[in-house]
């Protein structure tokens, strides 16, 4: 009824009856879909819907792996089943989401489990059609009783919560290779929009005109960006037309939430081709524009130790291990808090507020209040205020700073700024025997370096800037109640004699705390 509505009030507002394609179901003779490599985890969430006697199918990115031979990392289900519906049929399922009402579904417990997202088929009202539906003096209570969708004057989509048919559905997403839907019980694709052909061609095209679809939501803007730099090794290429409105575009996202934007900025670093997508950008003229950090980010892309942080990136993506965007904004920002921290010294301040301060004004300057003062913020100044403490390594630090919660994020970090010759590469294998090895081993590690330093002349010698900064932070750090200790470059000092008992460990057991990019490693792995 609703549909039946809908298109009647299109086709008087705009003269035009919608295009929402010809729906065409594909046998797997055609499709060649290796079923084998459907997630146990979704096929269970489409048969409990369809048990239930609702439509279900997999949909999205997951359909167009599929159809290439690949194994998705992440399963989308669409269903004509509204959240709530959704979530009344499973046991662990939680209702998210304000623009987008969707239903994530959990597999699993801790670092294990595992999400299948489930969202109801939509409405396609583009902004004649929203204005008619909400013009319309004849619209009933009922009518609009399940539609909380809005598109302000300039046709961009506020809301997009009104539920409808399958085909409509396939025409608000955004590429046709995204609006395939996949039976896996039936084993047939449903495609509307010439997905099938284009995924073949490699072919990234708009589903409708690309120049309107980008007013409707500038974010798309993003998405073909991020989807272009993702394809782009499997040899996908923008269909001309899509393409061409991008750069035209770009000033619509001027209209978008700065928190939103930031979060699309993070997903184009976080998919596993960072490198991919800055080239992208260049290419298409979009280096600037998008987004104040993602502009910096292109632009210290070349620098080695950006380089190779996002380098390390894109190799945990791809071997699907745990990302963290505190850890490479540390990254991008380290050059500003370094710099900051030096001029602070240069001019006589205490070495620990002047390194909180240059942390301060980074976060103000280039962050902002967006993320700056969250827990994303909160990571990223336990990852610099560690630094100088790697280089204190008698007495009693070592065996603490390796518990702190986040020793790994800052190690990894210290790591990185060895590989480019910013500290010295010894004292960074150091730390990965000692965070590895058994309380017993740790202390031996300690002895001997005690015992070779005693060998060393006392001669002064010429120590790095940072050594000089760590060992001038340890006054100002007991002021502050920082649990920086004395003798900070690591040239000797008074560590007591006795050795201290602890509990055993055993050999090779890794830090307790948490990895670079948000996830636990293992003692023997060597990352």
């Amino acid at each position: 009824m609703i549909k039946k509505f809908i298109d009647n009030l299109i086709a008087g507002a705009t003269g035009r009856k919608p295009r929402f394609g010809k729906r065409q179901e594909v046998g797997p003779e055609q499709h060649a879909i290796d079923p084998t490599l459907v997630d146990e985890r979704a096929l269970s969430v489409v048969h409990t819907l369809k048990e239930a006697g609702h439509e279900a199918y997999i949909v999205g990115g997951a359909v167009r792996d599929l159809l290439l031979g690949l194994r998705p990392k992440d399963f989308d289900v669409a269903t004509n089943a509204t959240p709530e519906q959704v979530k009344s049929l499973f046991r662990r399922a939680f209702i998210i989401g304000r623009r987008f009402r969707i239903v994530h579904v959990v597999f699993g417990r801790g670092r294990e489990h595992e999400v299948i997202e489930v969202s109801t088929f939509r409405a396609y009202l583009d902004s004649a059609a929203a204005e008619a539906v909400s013009g319309n003096e004849r619209t009933s209570k009922s009518e609009l009783a399940g539609m909380h969708h809005a598109v302000d004057a300039s046709g961009r989509v506020l809301r997009d919560n009104v539920w409808g048919p399958q085909e409509e559905d396939a025409a608000r997403r955004d590429f046709t290779i995204n609006a395939m839907y996949y039976d896996p019980e039936r084993r047939i694709v449903v495609d509307y929009h010439g997905g099938i052909t284009d995924a073949k061609k490699r072919l990234l095209r708009m589903i409708g005109d690309p120049a309107s679809r980008y007013r409707e939501d500038p974010v798309r803007i993003i998405r073909a960006v991020r989807f272009a730099a993702k394809l782009a090794a499997l040899g996908f290429k923008f269909e001309p037309k899509t393409k061409s409105p991008l750069l035209p575009s770009l000033p619509l996202l001027n209209e978008v939430p700065q928190s939103r934007l930031f979060d699309e900025m993070l997903k184009l670093l976080q998919t596993g081709h960072s490198l991919a997508t800055i080239e992208q950008l260049k290419t298409l003229g979009m280096a600037k524009g998008i987004y104040p950090l993602l502009d910096l980010v292109v632009e210290r892309a070349e620098l080695p130790f950006v380089r190779a942080a996002l380098q390390d990136t894109d190799r945990r993506v791809g071997e699907d291990k745990p990302v963290a965007p505190s850890f490479l904004l540390a990254c991008v920002l380290w050059s500003d808090v370094r710099e900051g921290w030096q001029d602070r010294l240069a001019r006589r301040m205490h070495p620990f507020p002047a390194l909180q301060e240059a942390i301060d004004e980074v976060f103000e300057s280039r962050i902002g209040d967006i993320s700056g003062r969250g827990k994303l913020g909160a990571d990223m100044r336990e990852i610099w205020m560690m630094q100088p403490r790697f280089e204190k390594r008698t007495g009693h630090t070592p065996f603490s700073l390796v518990e702190q919660p986040r020793f790994r994020a800052a190690f990894d970090f210290m790591r990185l700024r060895a590989d480019v010759g910013e500290v010295d590469v010894v004292l960074a294998d150091w730390w990965q025997e000692f965070s590895q090895a058994s309380d017993l081993v740790r202390e031996d590690l300690v002895a001997a370096l005690r015992d070779e330093q005693k060998k060393q002349p006392r001669t002064r010698r010429a120590k790095p800037a940072a050594q000089d900064e760590a060992r001038d932070l340890q006054p100002a750090a007991r002021e502050a109640g920082d649990s920086v200790p004395a003798d900070t470059d690591g040239t000797g000092g008074d560590a007591p004699r006795k050795r201290r008992r602890r509990r055993r460990k055993p050999a090779g057991q890794g830090s307790p705390g948490g990895d670079a990019q948000g996830g636990a490693r293992s003692g023997t792995d060597p990352d």
